[in-house]
């Protein structure tokens, strides 16, 4: 007797996104779409900032995303730090993000926010190139400046700029340890902050640290002792890893992962909120507390500020789920899970779809027809495939292609050909 397909439905639900087994306790996001992606991507108003907190409240819903950094240099800054101050949201929480130096931390005290995200860089290029100074001046200056905020009742993160170019016994261990005793001293706890600053942290626990993101993780955790629940992980994309970096540090350990929607940053960008928001629904599934639909109305938004979301891009490019070749489309027809990693309409509320080009076959045409006539839930593939109208309109794309044309049939090319065999398109 042979045996059944083996689906791994465990691991492929389908009606959610993969799941993600192993990783070491809880795991949640932070943002920073408004410091570190405002900064490298463009100006935003106020009203924009708020849009943007708003589809963040969305998309975090009972707490995915826990907070999201702030600016307070201007008075721009300020105002939209009070505004979303004002919403009184649980999550995520408006925490400011400053330099270590005594004006900065006055501006927290100013603001009202309950959290200063203190910048402290720790590698030798930021210390001995950028500020000047040795690494014990560097390190008595940040630490006076956490104490202050300490001493003034805020809660304290901890960035470790450029850690994965710093040495893990000369730079880390003497300040993290240091921030230990601070945490002893005042009874509170601290964030730290591993930042990937050029983002060429590796993903592979055989590489060690500082460059080795695993390496670097356990280094905290099981040698200096620091709680995982309490690392949070921030990484750029210059090398193309940042996803794979940010998954490695949750997998190994660092509960937090500090990102921006669609990667706007610094350079190459930042680690995409939306992205790891399906991996953190993988590994919570039942417990997840994201809401994953928000992630089409974010794109929306995006778009109307201006930003060019790629063709390609994951989730929500236009090719994301929009198939041209008629081998897949035959695959899609026969059985979605084919060539889909989790049903799109039912995870994010995007349909797939299929583009018409020669190589499509009458299979798309028939899948792209049933999307139209059926109001986007499909109908019977097979029975149009089978429709002689269908091979009609088959025959005018080809034409059109032997005359030259190169880029796949627009949406609105494929109703006007559609519409003379179906005029029930006609308004669809």
């Amino acid at each position: 007797m042979m045996d059944g397909p083996e689906l791994y439905e465990d691991i492929f639900p389908f009606d959610a996104p993969p799941r993600i087994v192993g990783v070491r306790g809880e795991v949640a996001l932070t943002d920073t779409t408004l410091r570190d992606g405002q900064q490298g991507w463009r100006y935003l108003s106020v009203e924009e900032g708020l849009r943007i907190y708003e589809v963040l409240a969305e998309l975090g819903g009972d707490g995915a995303i826990l907070t999201t950094e702030v600016f307070l240099y201007t008075d721009k800054d300020r105002e939209l730090a009070r505004r979303i101050r004002d919403y009184g949201y649980r999550y995520p929480e408006p925490i400011a993000w400053i330099r270590a130096t005594r004006s900065d931390l006055g501006l927290v005290l100013e603001s009202g926010l309950d959290t200063a995200a203190i910048l402290a860089s720790i590698s030798d290029y930021h210390i001995f190139f950028k500020l000047g100074v040795d690494r014990e001046t560097a390190f008595r200056k940040y630490l006076e400046v956490v104490e202050d905020a300490l001493r003034h009742g805020l809660r304290v993160k901890v960035t470790l700029e450029d850690v994965t170019r710093a040495s893990p016994e000369k730079n880390i261990r003497p300040f993290v340890e240091a921030l230990m005793r601070l945490e002893e001293r005042y009874g509170t706890e601290i964030i730290i902050k591993l930042a990937d600053t050029l983002g060429v942290g590796l993903p592979f626990p055989e590489v060690p640290p500082p460059r080795g993101i695993p390496a670097l993780i356990r280094y905290l955790t099981d040698e200096l002792g620091f709680p995982g629940s309490r690392l949070e992980f921030h990484s750029h994309n210059d090398l193309g890893l940042v996803v794979a970096n940010h998954l490695a540090a949750w997998y190994y350990g660092a509960a937090l992962s500090n990102c921006t929607l669609f990667g706007i940053g610094e350079r190459a960008g930042n680690c995409p909120l939306e992205i790891m928001l399906i991996h953190y629904a993988g590994i919570m599934g039942e417990e997840s507390r994201a809401n994953l639909k928000a992630i089409k109305k974010a794109a929306q938004l995006f778009r109307e500020l201006g930003l060019n979301i790629p063709e390609f891009y994951p989730l929500v490019g236009e090719n994301a789920f929009r198939t041209k070749a008629g081998i897949h489309v035959d695959g899609l027809i026969k059985n979605p899970r084919v060539y889909l990693p989790f049903d799109p309409y039912e995870v994010l509320g995007i349909p797939y779809s299929v583009a018409i080009n020669p190589y499509s076959g009458r299979a798309a045409i028939a899948l792209w027809l049933s999307y139209r006539l059926g109001n986007g839930r499909g109908r019977d593939v097979m029975s149009l495939k089978n429709d002689p109208r269908v091979m009609a309109i088959y025959n005018e794309i080809l034409e059109i292609f032997r005359r030259g044309r190169a880029t796949p049939m627009t949406d609105a090319e494929m109703v006007e050909i559609a519409s003379k065999y179906f005029p029930e398109l006609q308004g669809v």
